[in-house]
């Protein structure tokens, strides 16, 4: 049961107490990784109460030809980057083997500015037979969740964890297939918004994002 309808003061708070609740996964060395931009002050108190890796997870629609509103898969960013097409919407457009490996290749590069921006010239951590903790301040649709956690599944991940504040009842029902380990702290009967749920919500800037990746480099030992 919900306490209220705002539940957290703001992202560090939510993070704090998801952190409280993934404690289990402490000795399993972790990865968290963050949806930025607002997944990215929750999930650095959680990498920072397990002593763990803290990354960015980040994701770039594949659009249609001519439509590029039109999202007929995605890209994961990751020491090996995922695509993951939408089967309904593939079988709709039908675009050329040609046109979706030109499209990924300029989402790619747009993944590749980003991290640039955040982690200067640091990789990506690799996933294969780690357990993976996926963060966000919150999930409404899950679309974004769902790409992700399926390609951190073909990364080779050893376990899936998505951990989140707050989520609709049915979402993360439909998210369950897709990770080993669902943890949420609040699951409204009457969800609306996300930010409903916070007393701060304000948009998480780039210099937030690239202060709590630089702090979270802090607790790591060499082998993290």
């Amino acid at each position: 049961m919900h306490r209220s309808q705002t539940e957290f003061v703001d992202r560090h708070d939510a993070g704090q107490r998801l952190a409280g609740e993934l404690l289990h996964l402490k000795e399993e060395r972790p990865v968290v990784l963050a949806l930025p931009r607002g997944g990215v002050p929750v999930a650095f108190e959680v990498a920072k109460a397990l002593a763990a890796p803290l990354d960015l997870l980040m994701v770039r629609k594949l659009g249609a030809p001519g439509h590029p509103e039109y999202g007929i898969g995605a890209v994961v960013d990751g020491s090996e980057p995922q695509l993951v097409l939408n089967d309904e919407a593939m079988e709709i457009v039908r675009p050329s083997a040609e046109y979706i490996e030109a499209e990924m290749q300029r989402q790619l590069k747009e993944i590749e500015r980003r991290r640039a921006q955040y982690f200067s010239d640091r990789a990506p951590i690799p996933l294969s037979g780690r357990t993976a903790i996926v963060v966000d301040d919150g999930i409404a649709t899950g679309g974004t969740v769902r790409v992700a956690l399926k390609a951190i599944g073909k990364a080779n991940a050893a376990r899936i964890v998505l951990a989140v504040p707050v989520a609709p009842r049915d979402t993360l029902e439909s998210l369950h297939d897709e990770a080993d380990e669902v943890v949420c702290l609040s699951v409204p009967d009457h969800f609306r918004a996300v930010g409903l749920h916070y007393d701060n919500f304000e948009q998480t800037s780039d210099a937030e994002v690239v202060a709590c990746l630089n702090a979270a480099r802090e607790w790591l030992s060499p082998e993290a």
